[in-house]
Formats: C-alpha cells, structure tokens, sequence
C-alpha cells in the first residue's frame, strides 16, 4: 500500500511539472500561429501571459492525471 501512495505522488508531481510545460507552449505555439499581432511591439507581452495563466491554471489536472495514471497502473497490476 505505501508503495502505491509513494507511486500516485510521484506520478502527482511529474503531471504537476510536465503538464505546465507542455500547456505553455501549445498555447504559445497556437498563440503566435493564429494572432498576427503576438510578438509585434505593440503586443507588450499579452500572448505571454496568456501562456503562462494557462499553464499555471494547468497544474491541478496535471497533478490529476498523474495520479489517475498511477491509479489504473495499480488496478492493473492488482487484478492480474
């Protein structure tokens, strides 16, 4: 039991990192594709904080999903 818990927060925690990091540059990528006025002067770093708000606000289903991962991972193995 305590090395399910010890694999649900680990896996918690990498979702809680990479998640972020993946959400930060589709949004940007999508940002930059689709608006030409992101990255011009006149934008002041709009299109930037619309990144990182995103991949800010991404860290909680980051953390969800790695623990419903570690959580299908653990039924799996459980039931073989």
């Amino acid at each position: 039991m305590l090395r399910f818990v010890v694999k649900a927060f680990t896996f918690g925690l990498l979702g809680m990192i990479v998640a972020p990091v993946v959400m930060f540059f589709i949004v940007l990528i999508a940002a930059h594709t689709f608006d030409p006025r992101c990255g011009t002067p006149g934008d002041s770093g709009g299109c930037e904080m619309g990144a990182a708000s995103i991949a800010i606000l991404s860290m909680l289903p980051g953390l969800a999903i790695g623990v419903a991962i570690a959580l299908i991972q653990g039924y799996r193995n459980r039931s073989k």
